[in-house]
C-alpha cells in the first residue's frame, strides 16, 4: 500500500484581527499559494446564521446606483442581518457571489475591496464568484448569500 502524495491540510489560526477567539479557522493546504481576498475553506463550531441572496437595495426597496455601489449596500444588508442574528463580520465562513458581468467585477477589484474591508475589516471567508445571465430584480447587478457560524 502506497501513502497518498498531496497537499497537507493546515488549520491557520486566524491573524491581523481576522476572526474572534474560537472563531472559524481558515483552511490552507500546505504548499498552496495564499489567497488575496478569500480563503480556500473555513472550519467552525457554533450556531448558523445563514442569509438568503441579498441584493443592493436600501430598506426603501431602491437599488444603488452602479455595480459598485450596488455591492456596498449588500455588504451592508448582510452586516445589518448577521447583527439580528447575533453574528459579526469575523462569524463569516462563506459567500457566493453571483455577478451579472464578470467583467464589471474585474474592472473595480480596487474599489471592491475597499468597500468590503469598509464593511467586513480584513476577514476574508471561503468565496465564490458565479457570472448569471440576470438577478430576479432586472436591475440588481449583484447578489450574495452569506453563511456565518457563530462559536457557543
Amino acid at each position: 500500500m502506497s501513502t497518498p502524495k498531496g497537499p497537507t491540510l493546515a488549520v491557520v489560526q486566524a491573524a491581523r484581527g481576522e476572526a474572534a477567539k474560537d472563531g472559524p479557522q481558515i483552511l490552507q493546504p500546505s504548499g498552496w499559494p495564499m489567497p488575496k481576498g478569500y480563503a480556500n475553506g473555513m472550519a467552525a463550531d457554533g450556531r448558523f446564521v445563514v442569509t438568503g441572496g441579498i441584493i443592493g437595495w436600501d430598506s426603501q426597496g431602491h437599488l444603488a446606483p452602479g455595480f459598485v455601489a450596488q455591492v456596498r449596500q449588500t455588504l451592508s444588508n448582510i452586516s445589518a442581518i448577521l447583527a439580528e442574528g447575533g453574528a459579526r463580520p469575523e462569524h463569516l465562513v462563506r459567500l457566493t457571489w453571483y455577478v451579472v458581468d464578470i467583467e464589471e467585477y474585474l474592472a473595480n477589484l480596487k474599489a471592491l475591496g475597499q468597500a468590503y474591508r469598509e464593511i467586513f475589516g480584513v476577514h476574508y471567508p471561503a468565496m465564490a464568484l458565479v457570472q448569471v445571465v440576470r438577478l430576479v430584480e432586472k436591475a440588481a447587478r449583484v447578489e450574495i448569500e452569506a453563511t456565518a457560524v457563530v462559536p457557543r
